[in-house]
């Protein structure tokens, strides 16, 4: 069972959410909250699987509610759900934490899908944030900027939402080693994080279509 914190400031969109997440037998819905620290309480006290967090709400926004989930090292993904799609509040959520953003036109189906890829670690990306996130982290090509085989695998597992230690047992590598080519990958892409660092090695073409 996945379980999962409803975050937004509109009580009919939690009613919505709790509705859409409740009907499937493989998702449980743990808690609401209303604000961004009311969030963060939350979350720490329920430990959910997955938390779905609004950006811009009056009593503390989402990004500051990530950042501090990421900070005290919580299990729980954050995966963003909100009407703001500009570059601004699409990179401060992925560079402040969140495993995905996902836009509220989308629709029941890609949320649910969306939840339980982000309980498994993957990144998850509405096509028109992917689009402006690839736009702002774009760099060129060079030789000297190219992937290693081995940074190419690793970016390859990530991709497919592997643990930085299952990447270790699968490659027959340390666990520090895998982090090093990580931030490799980070370095060489101008990226800060997974899901972004997922999102170049897609544009480049080196994962597949």
């Amino acid at each position: 069972m996945i379980r999962v914190l409803i975050v937004d400031d509109h009580p009919i969109v939690r009613d919505g959410l709790r509705g859409v997440i409740s009907a499937s037998s493989d998702l449980e819905v743990v808690g609401e909250a209303a604000d961004g620290p009311s969030a963060v309480t939350r979350s720490l006290a329920l430990a959910p699987d997955v938390v779905l967090m609004d950006l811009r709400m009056p009593g503390g926004d989402g990004v500051a509610a990530i950042e501090a989930l990421t900070c005290s090292a919580s299990a729980s993904r954050v995966l963003v759900l909100t009407t703001y799609d500009s570059d601004d509040d699409i990179l401060r959520a992925v560079e402040a934490g969140a495993t995905g953003y996902l836009l509220k036109d989308c629709t029941a189906d890609d949320l649910l899908r969306g939840i339980r890829a982000a309980a498994r670690g993957e990144s998850v990306l509405a096509p028109a944030v992917a689009s402006r996130l690839l736009t702002r982290v774009r760099a060129p090509a060079a030789p000297d900027r190219l992937l290693s085989p081995r940074e190419l695998q690793v970016l390859q597992l990530i991709a497919r939402g592997t643990s930085n230690r299952d990447c270790a047992r699968r490659m027959f590598l340390s666990e520090a080693t895998v982090k090093t080519h990580l931030q490799h990958i980070y370095e060489k892409f101008g990226v800060s994080d997974r899901a972004a660092a997922v999102a170049t090695g897609y544009e480049r073409g080196l994962l597949g279509p």
